[in-house]
């Protein structure tokens, strides 16, 4: 892990560039007339370094703000603003301020590039501290606190918060089986992520318990999107010997599920039975209301924010990896196998 406290200053990323100190400013100010090879080389500098740039320049670095900042990948996602809520709740209780970041995506950058500029935007003298949902956690510099939620792997040396993926998978998964579904799809999310691994480890551990083999033209890799949902049911549907359920690793790629099944004739939950995973409020109102897993996004929320303050505040946390429980909420897209 690379990050460290760092009294690195615009003149020290000059130097280690080869580049003078206005050139730099006009890279972090995102001005078009710098060479695409120099801003690369200055932003890559940045990330070695850990410059904390922008706004977080502008103010003394050792003045308390009483913000916090938050780095999520879409604001647009119910995924996002649910964790969003629960992050705004408990930095109100708390007396703190919220500083909210989409991290999106820039073309030229690397996800993870791109995201460490969002996070040098928001670390330093304008937040106390951040909290970031994305699996690059690992990679980022900051000079202030950091919470991850979702990071990519447990490994790690600052504090993250995740739910239990695999055992909300099993009970996905173990519900379907109790209804005397035996052949039954898996749509998973991005295989980077550590919560779309441990769901496939569910998948997989639930019919490895009820003795049955993997067929792996029912495992589909999605994205997490509704697009990438929509994508695997079509080929699901195409495969000789149809399943009878599929389990979507989150709840936007099942609605996709819904609508390609809508589209090729297959009715919910008479011809097919469909599990998501998240329980994001869209699932109670889909038709039929989604069978899914809730992994409580805004008690992710609230935990990383209180957990932030805690080493704002300098406690000693005496366990970096907290967990979330999962449960599964059964509504009304499952039927019993005939």
């Amino acid at each position: 892990m690379a990050r460290t406290r760092s009294n690195t200053t615009i003149q020290d990323v000059a130097a280690a560039a080869g580049v003078s100190v206005s050139t730099v400013s006009r890279v972090l100010n995102n001005k078009s007339d710098v060479a695409a090879e120099t801003s690369e080389r200055i932003h890559r500098v940045i990330n070695e370094l850990g410059y904390a740039s922008g706004l977080a320049a502008k103010s003394l670095r050792s003045r308390k703000t009483d913000v916090v900042g938050l780095l999520v990948p879409d604001m647009g996602q119910s995924y996002s603003l649910q964790i969003i809520r629960g992050v705004s709740r408990a930095v109100n209780e708390l007396g703190y301020g919220l500083l909210a970041y989409s991290s999106g995506k820039k073309v030229g950058h690397t996800q993870a590039d791109w995201e460490q500029q969002q996070v040098a935007l928001l670390n330093g003298s304008i937040t106390d501290g951040v909290i970031v949902v994305t699996p690059y956690a690992q990679t980022f510099r900051t000079i202030a606190p950091l919470v991850a939620v979702d990071p990519q792997s447990d490994g790690i040396d600052f504090p993250a918060v995740i739910s239990t993926n695999c055992v909300g998978a099993m009970a996905a998964m173990d519900y379907l089986l109790s209804l005397g579904h035996r052949r039954i799809g898996f749509i998973g999310g991005r295989p980077e992520l550590q919560s779309s691994q441990r769901r496939l480890q569910g998948y997989y551990d639930s019919l490895a318990g009820a003795h049955i083999a993997v067929d792996p033209a029912l495992v589909q890799d999605g994205d997490f999107t509704w697009k990438s949902g929509y994508r695997c049911a079509q080929a699901l549907f195409t495969l000789a010997e149809l399943p009878t359920a599929i389990f979507a690793a989150n709840d936007e790629m099942a609605f996709g599920v819904m609508a390609a099944a809508e589209a090729a004739g297959i009715r919910l939950p008479d011809d097919l039975s469909l599990v998501g995973f998240d329980n994001i409020p869209e699932a109670a109102a889909a038709q039929p209301p989604l069978t899914t897993v809730d992994q409580s996004l805004v008690m992710m929320g609230e935990l990383a924010a209180e957990l932030l303050v805690k080493v704002i505040n300098g406690e000693t946390l005496p366990e970096l990896l907290h967990k979330v429980p999962t449960r599964l909420i059964v509504r009304d897209s499952c039927r019993q196998q005939r």
